[in-house]
């Protein structure tokens, strides 16, 4: 279910809820294949060559899913029984089915950040000496946009002086840029300010770009052949694999200042709901497309104020027990948010009712 013209139901759940453009469906029909486990999809190759120049880096490779790309990125970059510091509230730490364990057999170091952001100092702290009873700290990961700190940015500057630590150690620098893009047009920058201080990352096509499936794992030649190979290992070699890349090639050229009006909207969003009696919007955290709304002040828990929502067509989703989560996305335009708003008025004028 998505927002779509004529819909009675405005889904800001997540911007994983797009569809693709026409464009790309035509893109899809037409693509030029060949078998990508063989390097002989054109239409692949020619995805993971833009990508590699857009991110500044020397190759690329495209992955299913953005959780496979965190995945085969950390066993990348590390070895079976390695350390890896990363943000408490990262997607990886939550939401990755503890994968980077079960199945990469790492042992996270969560230390909790300011807005998503890690402390340099806090990570130097976190790096375990060379001892026999510890395990070797290898790799630093962090997350930007931060999902669960609600869209915020990580800065290049916050960047470079993670990248500082990291190389004063030895330790690679690993980025989970789901929705880096965001954060590029939200600072108005080119997205290479933000990759050039880091070893290597992803990012989803799947999301604010609109393909329906995909993200691309970016870095140098040698850790990009040693991705190439897990990748096959997790089941990720993939056939004719240009009908997921032509969409791709298209969002990379014409689906990325578009985000612009996803953040728009977002803060059309946030602003609103603050004058809404009950609940509370930290409009520090309103950087891009996402939105964490308490609901706390109206007495209720999340499960509660989404499901009245729901009966009002108003799709939300749970980030904690008091917070409810909007993303706006593709699809999602001005009249879509006042309408929202207005939904989001009427529940919690009828909650305050009941209290």
């Amino acid at each position: 279910m998505t927002q779509a013209r004529g819909s009675n139901i405005i889904d800001l759940r997540s911007d994983t809820v797009t569809l693709p453009t026409e464009e790309m469906l035509e893109a899809i029909r037409n693509a030029e294949l060949g078998d990508d486990v063989y390097r002989e999809d054109p239409t692949v190759n020619r995805l993971e060559e833009m990508a590699a120049k857009k991110m500044g880096k020397e190759a690329a490779l495209l992955v299913p899913s953005g959780t496979m790309a965190n995945l085969v990125s950390l066993m990348s970059n590390t070895k079976r029984g390695d350390c890896v510091i990363l943000e408490a509230e990262s997607h990886i730490y939550w939401y990755e089915v503890g994968g980077l364990s079960a199945i990469a057999g790492l042992i996270p170091w969560p230390i909790r950040g300011h807005m998503g952001a890690l402390d340099p100092q806090d990570v130097e702290a976190a790096i375990r000496p060379k001892n026999i009873h510890f395990p070797e700290t290898t790799l630093v990961c962090i997350e930007n946009t931060h999902n669960r700190a609600g869209g915020t940015i990580i800065t290049p500057q916050q960047i470079e002086a993670l990248s500082r630590v990291t190389k004063k150690y030895g330790l690679k620098l690993y980025m989970d840029g789901a929705r880096i893009f965001n954060a590029a047009v939200a600072l108005k920058v080119d997205v290479r300010e933000f990759t050039r201080h880091v070893d290597n990352l992803m990012f989803c096509l799947s999301k604010g770009l609109s393909c329906p499936i995909g993200s691309v794992i970016v870095g140098d030649s040698e850790f990009i052949e040693r991705a190439r190979k897990i990748r096959k290992m997790l089941g990720g070699g993939m056939r004719q694999a240009g009908i997921i890349a032509a969409p791709g090639i298209i969002a990379l050229e014409k689906m990325i200042d578009r985000l612009e009006e996803d953040h728009r909207n977002a803060r059309l969003l946030a602003e609103g709901i603050t004058k809404i009696d009950g609940l509370y919007v930290d409009l520090r955290r309103v950087q891009t497309n996402i939105v964490l709304i308490d609901v706390s002040g109206l007495g209720v828990n999340s499960e509660t104020f989404i499901a009245k929502l729901r009966e009002r067509g108003l799709l939300a989703s749970n980030h904690s027990k008091t917070i409810v989560r909007m993303v706006t996305h593709r699809g999602i335009e001005k009249e879509h948010i006042e309408r929202a708003l207005t939904i989001i008025e009427e529940v919690a004028k009828e909650l305050r009712v009941k209290r």
